[in-house]
């Protein structure tokens, strides 16, 4: 199976709610950071790509037809050299209301890890720290200014690469208007999906590791 999307927007931006919104669209299993948890083994998979090794991205990406959030953002070149078919979705928002939100929710705990008996969940820290504050900040995710330039010079990139034929700039609160359209798909009658607000982050932190993680690094707000 190939990738069919290819989400570049960093995490905090919606890409929770993208990766519910494109499964329930029909376009198949989408890839996000809560799935390592799930699948330790992709992790040190994930190191060597950032390493800038060749991976296998078939056997990371077997059985889903998307990919949101770190680590495939930071990836995003690498990911449409080995799938040149795949369309691209930027989730965006307003800058300083992301950093807000990666700094009271993502940056403290990888700065920071709690006691987690869970080899899993090491195994997501582990990767985190590298692809999320080495990898993308340079180390210096704690400083505003700094991660700010990184966030608008990653989307500016990002833009600069397609044209609207292959990438949508999209904002997540416009619903399902905008991604239907650039999908080709019908609206759904169902409300679209709001998830992972920041004030729920440690709740679903905590019930993440409790099911074997399957939501635990909230994107947006």
């Amino acid at each position: 199976m190939s990738l069919r999307i290819v989400g570049a927007g960093f995490g905090r931006t919606g890409t929770l709610s993208l990766k519910l919104a494109l499964e329930q669209l029909g376009i198949g299993a989408c890839y996000h950071m809560t799935e390592i948890p799930r699948r330790p083994e992709h992790a040190a998979l994930w190191l060597a790509a950032s390493r800038g090794e060749r991976v296998d991205w078939d056997e990371i990406f077997a059985g889903y037809s998307a990919a949101v959030d770190w680590p495939s953002c930071v990836l995003w070149r690498e990911l449409l050299r080995a799938y040149p078919d795949a369309r691209v979705i930027l989730t965006v928002r307003d800058a300083a209301s992301w950093y807000a939100s990666f700094r009271e929710t993502i940056l403290p705990r990888l700065e920071s890890l709690p006691p987690v008996a869970s080899p899993a969940m090491h195994a997501l820290y582990d990767l985190g720290r590298e692809v999320i504050l080495r990898r993308t900040f340079g180390g210096r995710a704690a400083d505003p200014s700094h991660a700010i330039e990184v966030f608008d010079a990653h989307n500016a990139q990002v833009i600069a690469a397609f044209g609207p034929e292959r990438l949508l700039v999209y904002d997540v609160a416009a619903g399902w208007e905008p991604l239907c359209a650039f999908l080709g798909a019908p609206i759904p009658a169902a409300a679209f999906p709001r998830t992972n607000l920041r004030a729920g982050f440690v709740t679903g932190l905590r019930s993440g590791i409790a099911r074997g993680g399957r939501q635990v690094m909230p994107t947006r707000p």
